[in-house]
């Protein structure tokens, strides 16, 4: 394998022989003079070549004047020069073979477009040579005590080496999370920062992880996916490699909506298409930055949950009574002890001190007591009762935190169930105590919920199966642009999902007919239009017509559509009108990441009451268990399923709809640019579905 070949240049750069520091500085307290220092300090056993024309040595080593006159290829440069002649240093470095460069310097696609300019002139200085940044901060491999990296987080003297790597697109979040998790004795194995990923980027490094024997969870600091397919890709081979991929996304408050011509688009977002995303390939997502090493603590166990069932340890009732309140905000249980188990504890002590019939169980003494906590921890973690067990360590744990962490260590042989720990009193050093020991612990209540529920939902992931695209259904005859609402569910109907009966008129006389041919008591009245997409803001939508009156009132809604748009509707639609249905949106949405369907409450409250779930349509379309896991995500679920004496609905025809909307998504690909029914009539059960309005934008195919 030659040293461009990809997995090889990574290699050599995460666990390099030699490593070419150019533009060192004999300053250690500059920048430029930090990653000699560091890589001295922090007991790098290989070579070190500073390059600098200008110093005879540098920390006590030879500094050469420029690359040509380095004594071998170094397996890794790491550039300090800045922006204006990075790209001279990385020429010189893929001259003499170096497999890998970082570069450091600011001002390239991050400034504008003379900045992209220079990042180019930087990929074609680099050739084959393989590019970790820029703008940078390095990386830092702890499982061998290699440190290539500027961040000052290094000038801490000890750090836990564990099996947690981290990806970050940000330098100085790299070194906040290596020096919070020094703190906090939480084991790092990796830290990379990919930052501009010119070249190498956050895909890379998680396929790199998921094949190294020290990492067995990654972290990831994520501003964005610039590849798609290759970070899809590389995060199921971690999903199916069994470590756990847990991301801390920021820019959330992204709405990516404002050119939308649907609610769906609105409802969407890009924040909401990450949250799809990550949901298809396992990936779990942090919600606030401590959960970024809190989750990880917590999965780097190995332990398994299985259940919602905890067990609530505690010997001082307050904190007990945080954890039990935020772990039932999460849907887990806290049932009392079963007999068999209660019998177990109270054999541990004697006395009326223990509280063994509720949860959480206060067990006064054990607290002062580690012997007798071994004890109940152990009756815990074994009961039938439990799938978990949340340990609180009170302020008693202060005056012998060695001995408090040990008996709770020592009760974790035996059982494969997870156990964490709440810290209730501010007392890092114990919590720091207890993580260099295995045992996840937090300073925060809500962080024993978070690391339970990640696991859970670790232990739940199934990989959609594959399943095989049908074949095209014939568009040919559809525009280009955005259909109307009669072509749009034409579209549908095609691909199998039910729409309300209609006809399409132009004037009084044939709306009157239309309405006798439908043979209802009332219909619907609308305009028909591609240029008018949310109609009943302008007046378009008339519900509850008679046939009698249908004409007349086409001729007021003429003029109430003109006067508010300058249109005059030139075409209608009239529609049986469904009554007794439940009433939601299904939608498309599609951007860089992908393409995702959209379910939710419908009407023209939907953005009001924006109660949605979304999936990623993968190859083939959802399956019938991937549309049913959708519907029953919705806060309005019981709706559907008889809350109150409501009939129940036919979510056996809804599931079928969403299968056959997804399958339409998927054998349309990127000419479908956005499609939504709103609303879709989800009819009481055996009654079946109806798609009443749509909206659909094609591109050219």
């Amino acid at each position: 394998m030659s040293a461009s070949t990809p997995d090889n240049a990574i290699a050599r750069l995460m666990k390099p022989r030699s490593v070419a520091v150019i533009g060192a500085s004999a300053d250690p307290t500059k920048t430029a003079g930090r990653p000699v220092a560091y890589l001295t300090k922090h007991g790098f056993g290989g070579a070190i070549y500073p390059v600098n024309p200008r110093a005879e040595t540098i920390g006590g080593l030879k500094s050469y004047p420029d690359v040509q006159s380095l004594p071998e290829a170094p397996d890794v440069g790491i550039v300090l020069l800045g922006a204006d002649r990075a790209h001279e240093a990385v020429r010189a470095l893929a001259a003499r073979g170096t497999p890998a460069a970082i570069v450091l310097a600011s001002g390239y696609t991050e400034v504008g477009a003379e900045g992209a300019r220079r990042q180019q002139q930087l990929l074609e200085a680099a050739g084959a040579m393989r590019i970790l940044g820029p703008n940078t901060i390095g990386l830092v491999n702890l499982t061998d005590r290699i440190t290539l990296s500027a961040t000052g987080a290094l000038e801490l003297e000890d750090f836990e080496a564990g099996s947690i790597g981290v990806v970050s697109q940000s330098g100085g979040i790299l070194g906040a999370l290596l020096s919070r998790a020094a703190a906090r004795g939480i084991g790092l194995s990796k830290l990379i920062s990919t930052s501009n990923e010119a070249d190498l980027d956050m895909a890379d490094f998680i396929d790199h992880l998921v094949d190294d024997d020290a990492t067995s969870v990654i972290a990831l600091y994520m501003e964005g996916v610039r590849n798609p397919a290759k970070f899809r890709a590389a995060a199921l081979r971690a999903a199916r490699k069994g470590k756990p991929v847990v991301v801390f996304k920021v820019g959330r408050s992204e709405s990516g909506a404002a050119a939308a011509v649907s609610h769906t688009g609105a409802l969407a977002g890009a924040d909401r298409m990450y949250d799809a995303l990550f949901r298809e390939v396992g990936v779990i997502r942090a919600q606030t930055f401590s959960d970024l090493l809190d989750l990880p603590a917590a999965l780097v166990t190995g332990r398994r949950l299985t259940g919602r069932r905890v067990a609530v340890l505690t010997s001082t009732g307050g904190a007990g009574t945080l954890v039990a309140d935020s772990l039932g905000t999460a849907n887990f249980e806290t049932p009392p002890p079963d007999e068999a188990t209660a019998a177990a504890l109270r054999a541990l002590q004697s006395g009326d001190h223990a509280v063994l019939d509720r949860n959480p169980i206060d067990v006064t003494l054990a607290g002062l007591q580690p012997a007798l906590l071994r004890g109940a921890i152990r009756s815990l973690l074994a009961s039938p009762s439990y799938d978990a067990v949340a340990v609180i360590v009170g302020s008693s744990g202060l005056a012998m935190p060695d001995l408090m962490a040990s008996a709770i260590h020592d009760s974790l042989p035996g059982s494969d169930k997870p156990l964490v720990v709440f810290v209730s009193p501010h007392a890092p050093g114990i919590a720091s105590l207890l993580n260099r020991r295995g045992v996840p612990a937090f300073m925060a209540p809500e962080s024993c919920t978070s690391a339970l529920a990640a696991m859970l939902a670790t232990a739940q992931w199934k990989e959609p199966a594959a399943r095989i695209r049908e074949a095209a259904a014939a568009v040919s005859d559809l525009p280009e642009g955005a259909l109307n609402e009669a072509e749009a569910k034409q579209l549908f109907a095609r691909f199998g999902v039910p729409c309300v009966r209609e006809r399409i008129v132009g004037n009084a006389e044939e709306a009157i007919e239309a309405a006798r041919e439908l043979r209802e008591a009332k219909v619907v009245l609308k305009i028909l239009s591609s240029e008018i997409t949310h109609k009943s803001d302008v007046g378009g939508v008339a519900v509850g017509v008679s046939a009698e009156d249908i004409g007349e009132r086409l001729e007021r809604m003429v003029a109430e559509v003109s006067e508010r748009t300058g249109v005059r509707p030139r075409q209608f639609l009239v529609q049986e009108m469904v009554e007794g249905g439940v009433e939601l949106i299904l939608g498309c949405h599609r951007d860089p990441l992908g393409a995702a369907v959209l379910l939710g409450m419908g009407g023209v409250t939907a953005e009001l009451l924006k109660d949605t779930a979304m999936r990623m349509v993968p190859p083939g379309g959802l399956d019938r268990d991937e549309a049913l896991s959708l519907v029953r995500e919705l806060r309005t679920w019981p709706l559907l399923d008889g809350f109150r004496g409501r009939k129940i609905a036919d979510v056996d025809a809804l599931v079928s709809a969403i299968v056959a909307f997804s399958r339409m998504i998927d054998t349309l690909g990127e000419r479908l640019v956005e499609a939504e029914i709103n609303p879709v009539f989800v009819l009481p059960e055996g009654q079946g579905v109806r798609a009443a309005d749509g909206v659909a934008v094609l591109t050219r195919g």
